[in-house]
């Protein structure tokens, strides 16, 4: 909640400026109409003034960029490192870095677009009940919530949405690019011998904040990074605004870090290995993998009653979860180096 304090003191000083100028308008109104011009001229320049504050920042294929929405990103994450006490890269290569996430995100919404994907209100709403239950509220809660950080519920609904229509283009795409084939299952199951001929699965629900290596992050500053989320959770900061804060597992950190119930098979095995060793409760050491540093947290275990059909699509899925989470992160280099983007900072 802290991280929108940047964004809160911006819309209020706006707000007080456009009350102001409201002010002065009523006024030149009541002395007469010859004054109605000077208003006129006072507000087309403010408007002009306006548009050469903002410029375009990058053009990705037939879009664009603007110079004020990046400012906006760039203010949300620097925010976010205030309120964690921890270092950022230099302005230049933040700049950088924001940029690009950005960039990628807005040829995955083109490619939304070129499908004709939606996401209808319904669905919507669910989402966003399911993020407030995450975070222990409901609905009017969370809307309450976001109003008092300086947002609005349309604001944080739009960008959900966003999210949304990312992930159904990444499931469309991802799915054409994976498979799993039953000597795959076979050879997991052979890997996985305690549990041959069980009739039962262990499940583990658990949540985690993972910190990306970026070309702007190094090996230390990511391993870094998630010792910092590490600290704050140990001395007790809700796990779910930690996340929020921390991780670059957007999908995730919008359910508070949660990822649901995981079986065997199912997450990279530095990840499963690290999770399988903690306790009900247990908060990792930062836990390398392909993807990034994890601090993982186990929050409950269970076993599943499972025939042998019903275990060995647990273990297919499981295999494409994996891999499909591996090869997301090829595609959206790919379809960067495919995209036409002009950077003009």
């Amino acid at each position: 909640m802290t991280t929108r304090k940047t964004l809160l003191t911006r819309a209020l000083k706006t707000r007080a400026k456009l009350l102001s100028a409201g002010g002065m308008l009523a006024i030149c109104l009541g002395t007469g109409a010859a004054l109605v011009p000077l208003a006129v001229h006072a507000q087309n320049f403010e408007s002009t003034q306006r548009q050469m504050l903002d410029r375009v920042v990058a053009v990705v294929n037939d879009g664009v960029i603007m110079q004020s929405e990046l400012s906006d990103r760039l203010a949300h994450v620097e925010q976010q490192a205030q309120a964690q006490g921890g270092n950022l890269p230099p302005r230049d290569q933040l700049i950088q870095q924001v940029l690009e996430r950005m960039v990628v995100d807005e040829i995955q919404l083109q490619m939304a677009r070129q499908a004709n994907l939606s996401v209808d209100d319904t669905e919507l709403n669910r989402q966003l009940r399911t993020i407030a239950e995450s975070n222990g509220m409901t609905l009017d809660e969370f809307a309450d919530v976001v109003e008092a950080d300086g947002m609005t519920l349309a604001s944080v609904r739009e960008e959900v949405r966003r999210e949304m229509l990312m992930r159904q283009v990444q499931q469309r795409q991802i799915s054409q690019r994976v498979s799993v084939n039953e000597r795959d299952v076979e050879r997991f199951l052979s890997q996985q011998p305690s549990q041959q001929g069980q009739a039962f699965s262990e499940e583990t629900r658990a949540r985690h904040v993972l910190v990306e290596l970026t070309p702007n992050r190094d090996e230390n500053q990511a391993r870094t990074r998630a010792e910092q989320a590490r600290q704050r959770l140990q001395q007790g900061e809700d796990f779910a605004s930690v996340a929020r804060e921390f991780s670059d597992d957007r999908g995730s950190a919008m359910n508070g870090g949660e990822l649901g119930w995981v079986r065997p098979g199912q997450t990279v095995p530095a990840f499963e290995e690290a999770m399988s060793s903690l306790s009900t409760g247990q908060l990792s050491e930062p836990v390398r993998s392909q993807f990034g540093y994890h601090v993982i947290e186990v929050l409950e275990r269970r076993r599943q009653d499972v025939t042998e059909e019903s275990q060995r699509e647990q273990v297919r899925q499981a295999i494409f979860q994996r891999r499909a989470d591996e090869e997301l992160q090829v595609w959206q280099r790919e379809i960067r180096e495919q995209a036409f983007v002009d950077i003009r900072l």
